[in-house]
């Protein structure tokens, strides 16, 4: 009977062993089109938590070892808001900024977005631009949108307004309530140029 009791415990813990080691297995690296995408609907934060935090040390090595803009991107915001790491705004904002440098939309984004309402930074509305520039350029909606209500204010050169024009007069969104706002905003880009400016706008796409 003890025998017994003894071997049946002992499957029970090898069933209990294999069972955690095939829950940890289910957890797979994201690809780099699914973090994009996560990226893109603002999910990456939540989903790593969803992913019980078992991703954190592969994340690091591709944003470290293998430099790859989207993890660069997804471990700043990570150690920006102590999502499975301990916090360290400075050094998250390093990774943004490198992942920015690498070209990526969403990390242009989100540091114009930073600098334009003084998230962990103090507010500087010419970075702002600079970011959201080169993002809106990359076909960021979040980009020319934020950027059209910089220019809205008053800021910006007005050389720059017939490429933002034409950015969102040939964006794409599903979303009615967007495009409502953008065609407010151009709209309002309108009144700030000559005709044959906004015409010329029209017929030439300014995206990469």
């Amino acid at each position: 009977m003890r025998l017994f009791l003894v071997f049946f415990l002992s499957l029970c813990f090898s069933l209990s062993a294999q069972a955690f080691q095939s829950n940890l297995q289910a957890v797979q690296i994201y690809t780099d089109d699914q973090l994009l995408d996560l990226i893109k609907e603002n999910k990456h934060l939540s989903q790593v938590v969803l992913d019980e935090c078992q991703l954190v040390q592969d994340i690091e090595a591709r944003a470290n070892k293998a430099s790859m803009p989207s993890y660069q991107f997804l471990w700043g915001d990570m150690l920006a808001y102590g999502v499975c790491v301990k916090k360290d705004i400075q050094l998250g904002l390093h990774y943004m900024h490198l992942a920015a440098d690498q070209g990526l939309a969403e990390g242009l984004e989100q540091l114009g977005r930073y600098y334009h309402v003084g998230k962990f930074m103090q507010v500087d509305i010419d970075k702002a631009i600079v970011y959201l520039k080169t993002a809106a350029s990359l076909n960021n909606l979040a980009a020319q949108i934020r950027l059209a209500k910089i220019y809205q204010q008053g800021y910006g050169s007005p050389l720059d307004y017939p490429a933002l024009y034409s950015q969102l007069h040939h964006s794409v969104t599903d979303d009615k309530k967007m495009h409502k706002e953008i065609s407010r905003l151009l709209e309002d880009l309108a009144t700030k140029m000559p005709e044959k400016v906004v015409t010329a706008a029209k017929r030439t796409d300014y995206t990469n």
